[in-house]
């Protein structure tokens, strides 16, 4: 048997872009046993997930489906519903995740379009639009663009997108996956013309990892429908059904649904324009201390343009020669603050600390008040400003 590890006085703080912290109350609300299945609170509880997330979406009519898988199986689901093998999409390049989406639709038997990525920029508009114009035939089905890339720290305009899908006289489907966006920023499916959104529990939700989240509006339904690819969890059309075994193609995770609909009451209960400056406030205070921090040379922002710098997780290139995984170590075990590295292309180049989910002001300083203190016992000059920026911008002076 190991020997216990040591007892950590106080709470560390969790600041990656995803797991985020999880409030008591949906704490609670999972601990609840777990019901049968004729039960009718089950029903009630799957209702009150998919009207919620209805209502963050904005969207008045879209079909919820709600899976027991992270992120990337709401991406195959989208996959699968919308796309035969053989069959093209276009992923416009935002960096990790949308050659991530891009390389899971490959090797589903698709075919994928790709416009260029340009590092630290968003997602280029115009060359969507050109490569739509550039597909005579229509052969495109639909166009898989990431909102926020959690691994770039990028907000995308999707209203952009939408204009140039328009204006190109193209018939393709807009999904936006809103993963690292929802609950952070307000994100409008109807009013965009997004027709599938797709999202997970543990970002701006403030849920455990677990729930993949697919909202289909009646266009993309009907492509579905007509769609032979062979498909079964993931099927849009066995799934829409007033009974929640087929909802779930199986038993639901229902304690993580009691998770969500306690979140979901939460993000209510403070409004969702509250919500929404809350984590502006502290993206600010987070850039704020990186405006200090880049003076000392080795730090700076990934994200070129302020505009597009995302309100759920800011990502910081580093200086060749910084160890980024050290870094990491220190700020957890020494400072208790738990921040993210770079992922794919980024992987050994940036950090990322993460804003989004249940946080407050003082939350929010002592992580960036952590991550400085390990960024000083590194020996990685970041002059002496950044905090104090930080303290300064919260406190609106």
């Amino acid at each position: 048997m190991r020997n216990p590890a040591p007892r950590i006085p106080g709470r560390r703080l969790l600041h990656s872009p995803g797991p985020t912290p999880l409030p008591d109350a949906v704490l609670h609300a999972m601990s609840a046993q777990p019901m049968d299945l004729a039960d009718p609170r089950v029903d009630a509880n799957i209702a009150a997930c998919e009207d919620g997330l209805r209502r963050l979406l904005h969207t008045q009519d879209a079909n919820v489906f709600l899976y027991a898988a992270n992120g990337h199986g709401a991406w195959e689901a989208v996959i699968e519903n919308l796309a035969a093998p053989g069959e093209t999409v276009l992923v416009p390049g935002t960096g990790h995740f949308s050659e991530q989406w891009a390389l899971q639709t490959e090797a589903l038997g698709r075919q994928v379009v790709r416009t260029p990525w340009r590092e630290g920029l968003p997602i280029d508009a115009d060359a969507v639009g050109q490569a739509l114009r550039d597909d005579k035939a229509h052969a495109i089905r639909a166009v898989f663009a990431v909102h926020t890339d959690t691994a770039s720290g990028v907000t995308s305009d999707i209203a952009a997108l939408r204009r140039a899908i328009d204006a190109a006289g193209h018939p393709a489907l807009l999904v936006a996956d809103v993963v690292a966006s929802l609950g952070a920023i307000p994100f409008e499916m109807d009013a965009l013309g997004v027709d599938v959104a797709v999202g997970a529990s543990q970002k701006g939700l403030m849920c455990p990892p677990g729930v993949g989240i697919v909202a289909v509006n009646a266009a993309a339904f009907a492509l579905a429908e007509h769609n032979p690819a062979p498909r079964f969890y993931w099927d849009w059309v066995r799934r829409r059904s007033d009974l929640s075994y087929r909802k779930f193609c199986g038993t639901p995770p229902q304690n993580l649904l009691l998770g969500m609909e306690a979140a979901l009451a939460l993000i209510f209960g403070e409004g969702l324009e509250a919500v929404w400056l809350r984590h502006a406030q502290h993206a600010r205070a987070v850039h704020a201390a990186v405006e200090g921090w880049r003076e000392g040379g080795a730090l700076d922002f990934f994200a070129q343009e302020a505009a597009s710098r995302s309100h759920s997780v800011t990502t910081i290139a580093v200086r060749a020669g910084i160890d980024v995984d050290a870094l990491r170590s220190v700020a957890r075990e020494r400072f208790q603050v738990s921040i993210a590295g770079g992922l794919g292309p980024l992987n050994g180049r940036a950090f990322r600390i993460g804003h989004l989910g249940d946080s407050n002001p003082a939350l929010m300083l002592g992580a960036i008040a952590g991550v400085e203190a390990a960024l000083v016992a590194r020996g990685i000059p970041v002059g002496d400003g950044g905090t104090r920026r930080a303290v300064l911008s919260l406190a609106g002076a």
